[in-house]
């Protein structure tokens, strides 16, 4: 009981001589440090907010200005032409500082250049504004943008995979749409434009995450992996020391404001609007729909081992734990022998099964009580941190140990990730480490700018002794972590088992099989002059129709992030020229000279289309919206309700690497991820993850449904390995020796 009372500032009680106060020294200190931090803080996002509000100007440019004016009336050089006279003429007299007429000179000097910094910021930002809102430069040297409409654009996409007749019926419904229902649609979305950051993002994160009823695992959260060639220790709790300071050294840039955005082909910023809610935070089942609940900060991390539930401090006052005080820490949740409380082991997979279920169940027995003081350190910690007694790697000699190294991250037993959280660290018993990911507060690439900026602090700057540990030396008198109590019922233990039984159904049909391709990588694909996204996506729609005798409705995402708030936009991968591609090279009898010619106008067409996506020319998120105005306003519109029922039965990503430079990988060649993978979306459908990891190497995440009879992740990634050499023997590019 000695946590629980020093997390009390002060007790009373009343007797018959009056009041007694019992204050507890520690727990105040606590609280003043905590403003103390908390004040530090908001100084420097209010010092930043004044720098970011008179961005490209700076104080010393005002200074520079100030100078310049001063300096020529000394030099009776007007420059203002008069208006430093006027401004003075407006001074009051009778204040003590402007009792000379020097002084009243300089106050004037000061305003006026006040003025004219003032007026050139304003003129700077709007250019700036103009020039960043250009998207013409992505498409330069690539031809003329089309100017066809995006629904003439959504007909040419599903094209290949209609025949004649349901065609015809398609462009019918399309006409119909948009001679009578579209323009009064559009009207909306144009007055949404105009008081709204972005028409689409704030509908897309409700509507496609948080109101979702069916489980988060498999179906929606996402996973990433760790360095698979090279392990910096094999010391679970050492490097969980090292990675969890590394992650809040980050969180602190973040506060802070220090992090440069990313730059598109290292020309346009980025929107950052995505990280803002990285850390401290948690998605709250409802019934109807979810809410994200995301706070300033938060000073402790939630940890998972063998059944049980800790809370682990991150500082010690106002400083940061050291890596090896952070070691420390979880080794003694390691060497805890104390067995899990009745219904605590499996308690997280209430967040891996149906969202209504969970909402009952926290209603219903976590609203009150030691229950909701628990759970509030689970959902108000920085992050979740799983402590796996299982080891996983990648071992290049045994192909299935990736696969299963996935499926740990993806999954786990279903009851050892807390699903809710922005993200899982999971630690493996042999230092290998993972990520699993909440979807709706961000996409993908700004977990993995995190998970880049982690690794590369890890390896690189913090590092270990030779035994393994932690450098430093660790303060042995630093408080044990806190075990979490808890109250569960039978009733509660009963909501837990059918959550369980709910996602190990889900968890068991998933077939994930993940794999190295060795042959080449990005530099040679490059030697075919095309893009090595274009590449990996036409060589996936002649995988697929391999596969399955047919072409299937594609997604690839896409960042929209030069817009602000913006999140992704659907590249329809599968095009009249990629089909066109896939059915000559099926045919067998074509000459290269042809084929290559194909694939390039394929090529060409994807690489036109991702532009599209990224500069908000996109099909898929406007008609999106379109249908959403539709709903609100109870307009029917046969063509929307049949594009939005149609299935992804191939959904794909590429996962970004080297968004910043932590280390030279040419120096360093094995420091590579395995990117990460999903879940498919189409229960007979597929989802498939790439990263092309350098110039020699791609990783690909495939999973699929073991209920389904008509798909095999492993087949289809025997496929993929294929169609990609087929593609390269097109250019007759030799590959390289394992």
């Amino acid at each position: 009981m000695a946590e629980a009372h020093q997390a009390v500032a002060f007790q009373f009680t009343v007797t018959p001589d009056g009041v007694d106060f019992r204050l507890s020294r520690e727990a105040l200190k606590h609280i003043y440090l905590s403003g103390i931090n908390s004040w530090k803080k908001r100084l420097i996002r209010i010092k930043n907010g004044i720098l970011r509000g008179v961005y490209p100007g700076s104080p010393t440019s005002w200074l520079v200005v100030v100078m310049a004016t001063v300096g020529s009336s000394y030099c009776k050089v007007d420059i203002s032409m008069g208006l430093v006279c006027r401004i003075q003429k407006y001074i009051p007299d009778g204040f003590s500082p402007y009792q000379t007429p020097q002084t009243k000179a300089l106050l004037s000097m000061a305003i006026f250049s006040t003025g004219i910094w003032a007026t050139g910021i304003f003129f700077f930002r709007q250019t700036l504004k103009l020039l960043l809102s250009y998207h013409g430069w992505m498409f330069e040297m690539h031809g003329q943008t089309s100017h066809v409409t995006k629904i003439w654009a959504y007909l040419d996409s599903v094209r290949p995979l209609l025949g004649d007749e349901d065609y015809y019926r398609m462009e019918m419904l399309a006409k119909e749409f948009q001679d009578n229902t579209a323009p009064r649609l559009q009207k909306y979305l144009v007055l949404k434009s105009w008081w709204a950051p972005n028409y689409v993002s704030d509908w897309w994160e409700e509507y496609i995450y948080l109101r979702g009823r069916s489980p988060l695992m498999v179906n929606s959260n996402y996973y990433a992996m760790d360095f698979v060639l090279v392990r910096p220790t094999q010391v679970q709790a050492a490097r969980l020391g090292n990675i969890v300071h590394a992650m809040i050294l980050y969180r602190r840039k973040l506060d802070r404001e220090e992090i440069k955005p990313m730059m598109a082909l290292g020309l346009v910023p980025m929107c950052s609007y995505q990280m803002e809610r990285m850390f401290n935070t948690t998605r709250i089942p409802g019934k109807e729909t979810d809410l994200l609940q995301h706070l300033g900060d938060s000073r402790h991390v939630a940890v998972y081992h063998k059944g049980r539930f800790f809370k682990v401090w991150l500082y010690e006052g106002t400083q940061l734990l050291k890596p090896c005080d952070l070691e420390m820490q979880f080794q003694r949740i390691l060497d805890d022998k104390s067995p899990p409380q009745p219904g605590e082991e499996k308690l997280a997979a209430l967040t891996a099964g149906g969202r209504v279920e969970w909402a009952e169940a926290r209603q219903a027995f976590f609203s009150c009580g030691k229950n909701k003081a628990a759970l509030d350190a689970i959902e108000r910690a920085a992050f979740f941190v799983a402590l796996d007694e299982e080891a996983h790697h990648y071992d290049p000699e045994d192909e299935a140990s990736l696969s299963l190294y996935g499926k740990a991250l993806l999954h786990g037993h279903c009851y050892d990730r807390w699903f809710d959280k922005s993200f899982t660290l999971i630690a493996f018993k042999n230092g290998h480490l993972g990520l699993n990911t909440e979807h709706a507060w961000a996409d993908a690439p700004i977990i993995g700018h995190l998970w880049e900026f982690v690794l590369g602090t890890d390896t690189f700057h913090l590092g270990y002794t030779e035994t393994g540990h932690c450098l430093g030396t660790a303060n042995l008198a630093l408080a044990p972590p806190q075990r979490l109590q808890w109250d569960i019922p039978e009733q509660c233990q009963a909501a837990i088992e059918r959550s369980y039984q709910v996602a190990k159904a889900l968890a068991e049909d998933v077939e994930l099989y993940c794999f190295q391709f060795l042959p080449f990588g990005k530099g040679l694909i490059k030697k075919c002059r095309t893009s090595p996204d274009a590449f990996v996506q036409i060589a996936l729609q002649l995988a697929y129709f391999r596969d399955r005798g047919k072409f299937c409705l594609t997604y690839e995402a896409s960042m929209t992030r030069m817009f602000r708030e913006g999140r992704t936009e659907t590249v329809r991968s599968c095009t009249r020229e990629s089909s066109a591609f896939v059915q000559a090279m099926m045919e067998g009898c074509h000459m290269k000279a042809d084929l290559q010619d194909l694939f390039r106008k394929a090529s060409e067409k994807h690489q036109h289309m991702y532009r599209l996506a990224m500069t908000g020319a996109g099909i898929d998120r406007h008609l999106f919206c379109l249908y959403l105005v539709s709903k609100y306003l109870g307009v029917k519109s046969p063509f929307l309700a049949e594009v939005l029922s149609e299935p992804w039965r191939l959904s794909t990503s590429q996962i970004p690497q080297f968004q910043i430079r932590m280390f030279d990988p040419n120096q360093y060649p094995n420091h590579l991820g395995a990117g990460g993978g999903f879940g498919p979306v189409a229960d007979d459908g597929y989802g498939v993850s790439y990263m092309i990891a350098g110039e020699n190497t791609i990783f690909f995440h495939v999973s699929s449904k073991f209920s389904s009879s008509e798909t095999n992740a492993q087949r289809f990634g025997n496929h993929i390995r294929q169609a990609l050499l087929d593609i390269a023997d097109l250019f007759r590019v030799p590959k390289a020796t394992n």
